[in-house]
């Protein structure tokens, strides 16, 4: 028998063993986030459970619920050493609600149904509440600021974990810093010669965030005013603009006066007549007889 022919049949055999042991995984892992003290809802992916048929809920490997029947639910609070006790709730399809949810409720939930040969993972991360972050002077370098014109800050956020905490100049990140792990305390500095009300301190997970924004000045000196960032841009496009039309204007005028210079030169030259020199030569008799014929005589009277 060909080897491929071979790993074909051994596929089907191992699908048909799924099957009958009722192992069969119908959805990918599916990924569901809350905040801690908020209730959650994982989906069975149960439009309704038949009769005699019955759906287990697993935290891990422990089982936590199961209903049979769509009347018969039971809950296991104490196992998982006693974590879900009286927190959690079956509606009619199957789905599990977890109220009032907790940092440790974080894993990977399983749910399975007898007569439908299914599977579904959900796996669940509940994040702690995040508390606003505090903005204050660095007092680790207060004595070499005040000798400056410069100026040092710090955002401080407590018992915190897998957050950011960054600073911000309007939209745009200026620094940040991953925490990871719990943290009792998690500082970032930043160094400013002065500030304005556009810089805030903002600490996030991937479905909250909390902000605090500079605007205490007496941590710091405040920035000189000046007009506006609209009106400053504003005020150099139309600066850029006039420079452009203006350079564009001379170009024109040197074209324009070129062009004329030479439309007159090429006017000039075909208005010039250029005749061939003629040369006659003079008959000098002719003209000397011309002259005599033109005198007059008279008589001279005679003296006695």
């Amino acid at each position: 028998m060909p080897k491929n022919i071979h790993m074909t049949w051994t596929v089907k055999f191992l699908l048909v063993v799924l099957l009958e042991s009722g192992v069969f995984v119908a959805d990918a892992v599916k990924s569901e986030s809350v905040t801690e003290g908020e209730s959650v809802s994982l989906n069975s992916s149960l439009t309704q459970i038949q009769t005699h048929e019955e759906v287990e809920w697993k935290f891990g490997d422990i089982l936590i619920a199961k209903v049979k029947n769509n009347k018969e639910s039971k809950f296991f609070g104490d196992n998982a050493a006693g974590r879900f006790r009286d927190r959690l709730k079956l509606d009619q399809t199957g789905s599990l609600t977890i109220i009032n949810s907790r940092t440790t409720d974080s894993g990977l939930y399983t749910v399975s149904s007898s007569s439908r040969d299914t599977i579904n993972t959900i796996n669940l991360t509940v994040y702690a509440r995040l508390p606003v972050p505090v903005i204050s002077n660095n007092s680790s370098s207060s004595s070499s600021s005040s000798s400056s014109s410069s100026c040092s800050l710090v955002c401080s956020a407590v018992n915190v974990s897998h957050v950011t905490l960054s600073w911000f100049k309007g939209n745009s990140v200026f620094s940040s810093i991953r925490v990871s792990d719990l943290s009792s305390r998690s500082d970032l500095l930043l160094h400013l010669e002065c500030v304005d009300d556009s810089y805030s301190c903002v600490l996030n997970n991937p479905i909250r965030n909390q902000t605090q924004h500079l605007n205490n000045t007496q941590l710091c000196h405040t920035c000189a005013a000046g007009p506006p960032v609209s009106l400053t841009v504003l005020i150099s496009a139309a600066a850029a603009a006039g420079s452009l039309l203006i350079v564009a204007a001379v170009g024109i005028f040197c074209i324009c006066r070129k062009h004329r210079n030479t439309h007159r030169e090429e006017t000039r030259a075909e208005e010039i007549t250029y005749a061939d020199p003629t040369f006659n030569r003079r008959n000098r008799n002719k003209s000397r007889a011309t002259e005599e014929d033109n005198v007059e005589y008279t008589s001279v009277p005679h003296e006695s």
